[in-house]
């Protein structure tokens, strides 16, 4: 039961102005962080000492990519992981695909997904949550590795050079402000058409009528995606080479040797059962392509497929919270890189399960992996490739330390051949479906 006053009373704050003054060294430590700000005054110098960057098993790379002011993490990811492949096979080392061009097929996919969304739910009220979130976020840049290599399966990829950055692509505010209007505008229309009980032939068409202007947009936004290309380059060894007229999915198939059914995604929620399978059906928006699923088990499966998967020399991609415990400008992501509890002399520290379940935490970027250090058997540190440009980090690569990747990754991508015997009889499980609002959304 709750007290009679439940207000701040002035003999509260008396209590309150009592309580801080009986320390001299708060005051002192006050006036720190009012004049460094809190991250500062917390960070621990002597969490950075033993993070050198210097790792027993690293993948040849090239230059870092930059997403810029986009939410297109997981598709950069995506991409970095399979040009790692190109580069080592075609010796091209900074070899970069078109992030674009698979971008304007995202939010084209997006869009037609909102649609039959709309259609789906049109007889519940606007009141209702599913209805709720579906006209709060009806089209942006985020999404999942699941959503990548079911965009690659269908469009195929090109290089950057053949479908290259725009103002927009970069900097994606603008744009996805006038495609959530443009959708929120037809969704009330579509709506109003199925409660006048018109056919769905009717539907039919205004759907696509709704979707030539959502292309036009795009392309306005994006530019247009090439039917086919010429491939022109020299290897590192500078050998020319031309491959002319060739198509987006004959470029991939001919140069990439890959297959996302080989793959599977490993998450660490602890607020979620483990050892089962689940599914996110509001994010898988190609209905022919692969879903997004998460074999949720624990994190030293993670761990241990992902170094597998490095001395096979693959890059692993992984999702996590990167404003946790990170240091953007030196490209640190260290658990014991801000002493937070300690300044305020507070207990900050919250679970890995209960900051998932009461939003502190949060699958927010991704990135890939492509080193790691190990000692006597056990994983010290990780080398991070990042795609925020090579103004961060050394050169855009960040340095992870175990800790970190305990507590803030979530989801590993890892060829099923890596799983231990626990974790392949996940895959055969019924998948649990989720809410577009799960933690791991």
């Amino acid at each position: 039961m709750h007290a009679t006053n439940r207000d701040i009373s002035e003999s509260d704050l008396e209590e309150f102005q009592k309580e801080y003054g009986k320390s001299k060294i708060e005051r002192v430590v006050a006036r720190a962080v009012q004049k460094n700000g809190i991250a500062a005054t917390s960070e621990d110098y002597e969490a950075q000492k033993n993070l050198v960057r210097v790792f027993s098993l690293e993948l040849e790379t090239g230059k870092v990519s930059n997403q810029k002011n986009s939410g297109r993490c997981w598709l950069f990811a995506t991409l970095n992981t399979m040009r790692q492949q190109y580069a080592v096979k075609y010796k091209v080392k900074d070899f970069e695909l078109s992030e674009n061009y698979n971008s304007f097929y995202d939010r084209l996919e997006k869009a037609n997904h909102f649609y039959e969304s709309v259609i789906t739910t049109a007889s519940l009220p606007f009141s209702n949550r599913t209805v709720k979130n579906l006209f709060d976020f009806p089209d942006d840049d985020g999404g999942q590795w699941a959503n990548a290599a079911a965009l690659v399966g269908k469009y195929g990829v090109v290089p950057k050079a053949a479908m290259p950055e725009t103002f927009n692509s970069e900097k994606t505010s603008e744009v996805s402000e006038v495609l959530a209007r443009k959708l929120r505008k037809d969704g009330v229309s579509l709506r109003k058409l199925i409660a006048e009980g018109k056919t769905d032939k009717i539907l039919e068409t205004t759907k696509k009528g709704f979707l030539v202007e959502i292309y036009r947009i795009l392309v306005y936004a994006f530019g247009e995606p090439p039917v086919n290309f010429d491939f022109e380059y020299r290897n590192d060894d500078k050998q020319y080479f031309n491959d002319r007229n060739i198509t987006p999915k004959e470029f991939f198939e001919k140069y990439f040797e890959w297959d996302f059914a080989d793959y599977v995604c490993l998450s660490n929620a602890p607020d979620h059962k483990l050892n089962e399978l689940y599914e996110l059906p509001s994010q898988g928006y190609i209905h022919t392509g692969l879903q997004v699923t998460f074999a949720n088990t624990m994190i030293d499966s993670l761990k241990t497929a992902t170094i597998a998967q490095l001395k096979d020399g693959e890059a692993v991609w992984f999702g996590s919270d990167v404003g946790k415990d990170s240091n953007r400008k030196l490209g640190v992501l260290s658990a014991k890189l801000y002493k937070k509890s300690e300044l305020f002399d507070i207990d900050l520290n919250l679970s890995k399960s209960d900051r998932l379940r009461t939003g502190d935490g949060t699958v927010s970027h991704a990135m890939a992996i492509v080193g790691v250090d190990i000692v006597e058997g056990t994983p010290i540190k990780w080398k991070v490739e990042n795609s925020w440009g090579d103004k961060y980090g050394e050169k855009g690569y960040f340095i992870m330390s175990d800790d970190w990747f305990e507590q803030h990754v979530y989801e590993v991508i890892v060829k099923k051949q890596y799983l231990n015997e626990n974790d392949g009889k996940i895959l055969s499980k019924q998948a649990i479906k989720m809410d577009p609002w799960d933690s791991l959304a």
